[in-house]
């Protein structure tokens, strides 16, 4: 009987409930912020793609979902980027170091790259960025022999001092240069896309910047490519319209708005296409990754 009990609740021994202690909260441009918590239990279980519910402030009920940036599983601390958008994340914008937060996570299934998949494509747009730069941060740290590319883009500042990149990428204009600085230093190569012409960015979406390299490789380049994505849903939407143009795999990180997020409410649950046909499924726990062909299916 506890063998079934365990087949019935795959997410059973891997959600923590803990009072993360707030090691630092930084402030930048464009209202948003990087807060990092001292949440062992979380870090030591987190993948990217996963996020995590915090109550905002003690006298507001409902928690936020938010996603993870950077996790260290041995130091126990985890980092998250939000933009304050509402109630929620601006009182969190006034929580300080020293005071805890209470927080459910790691939730969701993560990201699966594929070991044969050597030059995965990595897509982040506004808060979808976070989860793009964690999955950098563990192809890096997996020993692969992989070469990722980061695409990332957004309409507000971004939220790091963007620098110029010393790593070339193949198809793309030597003046789109601009680059996330802690990626360079991992040696991940980046580029960066706005519509609000900052210095070096590529003045258009990131998809352009992703035909641009697609069409720089051969066709048999092209075989080892996987493309990763989070961000609003027209931009995974014209992600997904990419890797179908390209033929290539693609997995998708949905947004919603959650009530539980931890399966329970069923209020996140989106319409995705399956080998049996159409069916409802929950966002934070049968998510946030998707395929991106069972989310966005061609249509006609």
């Amino acid at each position: 009987m506890q063998q079934a009990a365990e087949i019935e609740r795959p997410h059973r021994g891997t959600l923590f409930v803990e009072e993360a202690e707030i090691i630092s909260h930084s402030h930048l441009e464009g209202d948003q912020h990087i807060l990092r918590l001292q949440a062992p239990k979380c870090a030591a279980k987190a993948l990217p793609g996963s996020f995590v519910h915090l109550q905002c402030d003690p006298m507001l009920a409902m928690r936020r979902p938010l996603s993870l940036m950077l996790v260290d599983s041995e130091a126990g601390w985890v980092d998250i980027l939000y933009k304050a958008l509402g109630e929620g994340t601006r009182l969190l914008t006034q929580r300080q170091p020293g005071e805890t937060i209470s927080m459910i996570g790691p939730i969701g299934t993560p990201f699966k790259p594929t070991p044969e998949r050597t030059r995965p494509l990595l897509i982040g747009g506004g808060v979808g960025m976070p989860p793009m730069v964690f999955l950098a941060d563990s192809m890096r740290q997996s020993g692969a022999k992989t070469s990722p590319l980061v695409i990332l883009g957004s309409e507000v500042p971004f939220p790091f001092n963007a620098s110029q990149s010393k790593l070339e990428v193949a198809g793309i204009d030597a003046d789109t240069n601009a680059a996330m600085p802690l990626l360079e230093e991992w040696g991940v190569a980046s580029r960066l896309a706005s519509l609000q012409g900052y210095n070096g960015t590529h003045q258009g979406y990131v998809t352009d910047l992703a035909r641009r390299w697609l069409d720089s490789l051969s066709s048999d380049e092209r075989t080892q490519v996987e493309i990763f994505s989070c961000g609003p849903h027209p931009m995974l939407e014209a992600v997904a319209a990419v890797a179908r143009d390209y033929g290539l795999p693609c997995q998708v990180s949905l947004e919603e708005f959650m009530a539980c997020a931890v399966g329970g409410c069923a209020g996140c649950a989106v319409e995705v296409t399956t080998e049996s046909g159409t069916a409802m499924k929950r966002v934070c726990v049968d998510g946030p990754v998707f395929d991106a062909n069972q989310v966005f299916p061609a249509v006609g």
